[in-house]
């Protein structure tokens, strides 16, 4: 009596492609992009509100008003948050955008590190990651050795 696991995925009617939306390191990069979207709306919120959480530098080559850094966090951080819902729904494009609004979060929280240094580099530590998960989401969506007809060949 033969079963479904001996017959080739590609006469199956019903089989569905491996996709890089439902991959693991695009979903894991859809949450992180929430977290960090959130921490970053946090940040800006707390950076709005001048509290004394953060060190006002003098001399940086890249100095704002400390209201004028949290506009950008806020910004980003809603922005962020957008893109991580729809890297979720699964659309290239969400990809794209996703990876360039985590490449701008990452810039932004590397030129705040004099303001607050661990968490600024651990928001850049998370935007990297959210870039590298992103793009390995689509390198394996392009590589043909997780297409179900390669095996049949």
């Amino acid at each position: 009596m033969a079963s479904d696991h001996s017959r080739s995925p590609a006469h199956d009617p019903h089989a569905s492609p491996w996709h890089a939306p439902t991959s693991g390191t695009t979903i894991l990069a859809a949450a992180l992009m929430l977290f960090g979207g959130v921490m970053a709306i946090f940040e800006g919120i707390a950076a709005i509100a001048k509290n004394d959480l953060f060190l006002a530098t003098r001399h940086y080559v890249f100095e704002f008003s400390l209201a004028g850094w949290g506009w950008v966090h806020l910004i980003l951080g809603i922005i962020l948050v957008f893109a991580g819902c729809a890297v979720i729904s699964g659309a290239l494009w969400a990809r794209l955008f996703g990876v360039a609004v985590a490449s701008l979060g990452a810039i932004a929280n590397f030129l705040w590190i004099p303001y607050y240094p661990l968490w600024a580099l651990v928001l850049v530590a998370v935007n990297v990651f959210i870039v590298w998960a992103l793009c390995m989401g689509m390198h394996r969506e392009s590589h043909p050795a997780h297409t179900p007809t390669a095996g049949a060949r």
